[in-house]
């Protein structure tokens, strides 16, 4: 009899533990669940728009390398001209992050270089998306390029000081009795002041072809545009336009150096250029 009652406590006592567990396991089912328990996992950051990138070689069409590279229509080898319409690509370990191409070409007034790069962002932070990382990475690019701040422009800063009453006008005025000699001798002086000032005006660069931020072109972008001269007397002008569309960087250098000493590359024909491709590179990433 007594052996019975030990089997029918053990019995009770396993029957007991395994309820125990199943409560258990229920609760933590439950707990689990919660929406607003600290389990929840927070949503992934969005990844950027572009996943892959153009050939760049090939981005930049024929028309375009006409305009960019005078030099390349008086190749009169076709085979050379060929090859030169090729570029040359960029050293690069991953194509699918960072890629590159360069052209150089001689013609009889300078010698005209090319280089487009295309850089894709990947974030490898859950918490941070792609395309902010690459304004982050355009903010360092900007910040690196130490773009001068906004000036007035020339008109601007002219226009106070010609703005006279019309008693300061009156006052200025020759008298009736002035000799023709001293008319003459103010008129020569005049012209001799606006002769300096249209000097120092074209010395100076125009505003509008400063570096600057640029309006218009991808999510964000910047011309840069600097003169330098090397061991000649030639002075190099290399124009950069760097844009920024979601996830990708685009960075397209411009530079010309002239053939004939003194000479000096022109700062809006080639910034026209450089922006027009930065155009046609963009719309053809947006399609």
């Amino acid at each position: 009899m007594q052996r019975k009652a030990y089997v029918s406590g053990a019995a009770a006592l396993l029957a007991a533990l395994l309820a125990g567990c199943t409560g258990g396991s229920d609760g933590g089912t439950t707990d689990d669940s919660n929406p607003g328990g600290s389990g929840t996992a927070s949503a992934a950051a969005q990844p950027g728009r572009y996943r892959t990138l153009p050939e760049p070689c090939s981005a930049v069409g024929e028309e375009s390398l006409d305009s960019l590279l005078p030099g390349i229509r008086q190749i009169t080898d076709e085979e050379q001209r060929a090859k030169a319409y090729e570029g040359e690509a960029t050293p690069t370990y991953d194509n699918d992050r960072k890629v590159g191409c360069g052209w150089k070409v001689d013609s009889a007034d300078a010698t005209d270089h090319l280089l487009v790069d295309f850089e894709r962002v990947v974030s490898y932070d859950n918490a941070v998306s792609d395309d902010s990382q690459a304004e982050d990475l355009f903010a360092d690019k900007e910040e690196a390029a130490d773009l001068p701040e906004p000036t007035a422009t020339e008109t601007e800063t002219q226009s106070a000081p010609e703005s006279t009453s019309p008693s300061a006008s009156a006052s200025k005025s020759p008298s009736p009795t002035a000799t023709t000699s001293s008319s003459a001798s103010d008129s020569a002086s005049a012209d001799a002041s606006a002769d300096a000032s249209a000097d120092a005006t074209a010395d100076a660069t125009p505003t509008d072809l400063q570096p600057r931020l640029l309006d218009g072109l991808g999510d964000e972008a910047f011309l840069d545009d600097e003169l330098s001269s090397s061991g000649s007397t030639a002075q190099r002008r290399t124009v950069t336009v760097a844009f920024r569309t979601s996830n990708v960087i685009v960075t397209i250098e411009y530079a010309e150096q002239p053939a004939v000493a003194g000479a000096v590359p022109d700062s809006k024909e080639m910034q026209d250029k450089a922006r027009k491709l930065a155009v046609r590179l963009a719309d053809s990433l947006a399609g």
